[in-house]
């Protein structure tokens, strides 16, 4: 069975057709004269003048003459003239005489005045041997069966044979030859051209598909008609995609699950959280020592923390589904920083943090969603109070240069380093993420001296931005 399937696979392969694309062409080389010979030479014989044919064939017309010779077999000398004259009325081009056994010339039908009256033995032998193989094509036929009735002459000029012929004897069959090879080779490296145009078609088709994403950006498959090596490779990428396409829908249902779980837990923990913080203030109205005050202010503390980061979560859950409201308006940037922050300065004042805040004289504006702003820098401030404590410094810049900024900055460990309140870090992606669905952007630059956190309106803040800050 696999040596089945492997014959079966050499003979769908592109090598195994191109092999026999050269095979055929070493078989049809011999046979290139013949073919050539179908093709041009018997078409160019038929256009050829039936008159002009008469005078083609030297080998007939020798034939001819000397079986009209053999013929006049004791025939008187009359007969021999009649005989040459409707010779002469065929063959209107030849020049025809005939000479007796006395060696005279009898009846001449020609227009040469160089035959002699009288024959003798040495000029016939000159006259024979001249006119071998010479111009013009010369005929002796004896009369009769021997040579004592005489002879007639046949005598043609080579011109009238060759006449309306390009090609003639061993030079037309060398050039037939030639064009027959040719032909064959043209028509190997047509076939060969279209054989390579076919696979390169395919190649490209091949090519667009891998680098064309559809609208879920993976590829789409291509349809694979050929069982050859492409055609193989076509199966191959389709199978590929289809893996791809069967991911891609486990990571949205995965994804969905996801969400779906988050949202539930987060609604499910404030319950018993609203629980908690009732409970926590009942005890805190309660006669206490200094270590459950202590306590008490602990668990507050920490369930504020615990509310923020359920918050976070589905706030995260509703952003990455799409489902978080957005109203876009054109916002006063100056004015809303100044007015936010002012409601966080009592918070770091109370915190011991030193308070530094330079707003920009021009306002300017951006489209963007007001409390979408108001929550990223919630998020950034809150990440400031939590983990850079140990530096006890908040800046707030706000400049108007190249689209305006807003500039936070803290002189804390930075994201590197350690914080008692570490998280994972939702806070940050919720900015982030609603930044970008802003069409704004965010630039954070940390290290042990501390973090500047910029939102610009442009791709890259310029570096006044970082100075200022």
């Amino acid at each position: 069975m696999k040596r089945l399937l492997r014959a079966f696979k050499l003979r769908q392969s592109l090598l195994s057709q191109y092999l026999l694309i050269v095979l055929a062409a070493l078989l049809l080389l011999p046979l290139s004269s013949p073919l050539v010979s179908l093709l041009l030479y018997w078409p160019l014989r038929a256009s050829v003048d039936p008159a002009e044919a008469l005078y083609r064939d030297g080998e007939k017309l020798e034939k001819m003459w000397r079986s009209e010779a053999a013929k006049l077999e004791g025939a008187a000398d009359g007969q021999v003239d009649e005989t040459l004259r409707k010779l002469k009325i065929e063959y209107p081009r030849a020049d025809m005489f005939w000479v007796d056994e006395s060696g005279k010339t009898r009846l001449t039908l020609t227009a040469s005045k160089d035959i002699p009256a009288i024959w003798n033995a040495s000029y016939t032998v000159r006259f024979m041997k001249e006119r071998t193989g010479g111009d013009p094509f010369t005929v002796i036929g004896f009369i009769g069966e021997g040579e004592r009735r005489g002879f007639m002459v046949f005598e043609l000029a080579r011109s009238t044979m060759n006449s309306g012929r390009g090609w003639s004897g061993a030079n037309m069959e060398l050039r037939w030859i030639f064009a027959g090879f040719l032909l064959i080779l043209l028509l190997f490296l047509l076939v060969s051209l279209l054989f390579f145009y076919r696979i390169r078609r395919r190649l490209v088709r091949l090519q667009k598909a891998m680098t064309v994403p559809s609208d879920t950006g993976i590829p789409g498959p291509v349809n694979a008609l050929n069982e050859d090596e492409i055609g193989r490779l076509e199966r191959s990428f389709n199978r590929m995609v289809q893996k791809l396409e069967d991911s891609r829908e486990r990571e949205i249902e995965e994804e969905a699950l996801r969400r779906d779980l988050i949202a539930k837990l987060s609604h499910d923990l404030r319950t018993p959280l609203t629980t908690i913080r009732g409970h926590a203030f009942s005890l805190k109205q309660e006669a206490l020592t200094d270590k459950g005050k202590s306590s008490i202010e602990l668990i507050e503390r920490k369930t504020d923390y615990l509310g923020q980061l359920i918050e976070n979560l589905i706030s995260y859950s509703l952003l990455t589904s799409g489902k978080y409201p957005y109203r876009q308006q054109r916002v006063d940037i100056v004015r809303l920083a100044r007015t936010h922050f002012a409601g966080w300065y009592p918070v770091f004042e109370q915190n011991g943090f030193e308070i530094d805040s330079e707003l920009s004289e021009n306002a300017f504006y951006w489209e963007a969603d007001p409390q979408w702003l108001e929550r990223v820098l919630d998020n950034i401030l809150q990440n400031v109070l939590r983990h850079a404590k140990s530096g006890r410094f908040v800046a707030l810049h706000v400049s108007a240069c190249n689209g305006g900024s807003i500039a936070i900055r803290d002189r804390g460990p930075g994201m590197t380093g350690d914080s008692e309140e570490k998280g994972m870090g939702i806070g940050l992606s919720i900015a982030t993420l609603m930044l970008k669905e802003m069409n704004l952007s965010a630039h954070v630059t940390t290290g042990v001296s501390g973090t500047i956190f910029i939102v610009a309106s442009n791709a890259a803040p310029s570096d006044s931005f970082l100075t200022e800050a």
